[in-house]
């Protein structure tokens, strides 16, 4: 049948209604602070982890004695792996201020959530990378650049900035299609195999 038609009606899903806005209610519940105590953690083991692997790389005069690129990209992949999983079930596992705020502009969560978790996440964020400081001392982590991404020669900062937007929608992009309520009706997972 062509797309738009009456025979498209039948949905073999039932989309979850839109969250409100505000909810006060939530603010007299444990679960939204035990919520937002979960993103806390897990963005400061993520960051503190992370963090951590790029200054090791970044310390050796060899890449060949670190873990090198391919091991800062397992960190980061192998640490939203296993937070994700830890924290899915408790606060949905967002762990990024962006990917909570496409989940709040989709409606998926309230305005109240939405700035709770980006809040704990910009404060696990900040412990993780200050821990990491205080480990290293102020002279080995300002000479190793605090594990920052940084634009490499030939390169513009509108360059950088491009990749990071793309980066970023990249992301968000694949959270929702993971948490498609039409997913679990369809075999999404094909391409895949």
């Amino acid at each position: 049948q062509p797309i738009g038609t009456s025979a498209q009606t039948d949905k073999d899903y039932k989309e979850p209604p839109a969250a409100p806005l505000f909810e006060p209610g939530e603010l007299k519940s444990w679960s939204f602070y035990r919520a937002g105590i979960a993103e806390f953690v897990a963005t400061f083991l993520f960051l503190y982890i992370t963090v951590l692997t790029v200054m090791g790389v970044s310390q050796s005069k060899t890449k060949c004695a670190t873990v090198g690129i391919q091991g800062i990209a397992w960190a980061f992949g192998g640490m939203i792996f296993a937070l994700v999983y830890c924290t899915a079930g408790i606060s949905g596992g967002h762990i990024n201020p962006a990917v909570t705020f496409g989940l709040f502009l989709a409606r998926k969560l309230s305005l109240t959530r939405a700035l709770f978790y980006m809040i704990m996440q910009c404060l696990g964020a900040i412990c993780g990378a200050g821990v990491v400081k205080g480990f290293q001392g102020d002279n080995r982590y300002e000479m190793l650049g605090g594990g920052a991404n940084v634009v490499n020669h030939g390169y513009t900062k509108g360059d950088g900035l491009g990749a990071e937007i793309i980066g970023t929608f990249v992301l968000v992009y694949t959270v929702f299609s993971a948490t498609d309520a039409k997913r679990n009706a369809r075999d999404s997972h094909v391409p895949v195999c």
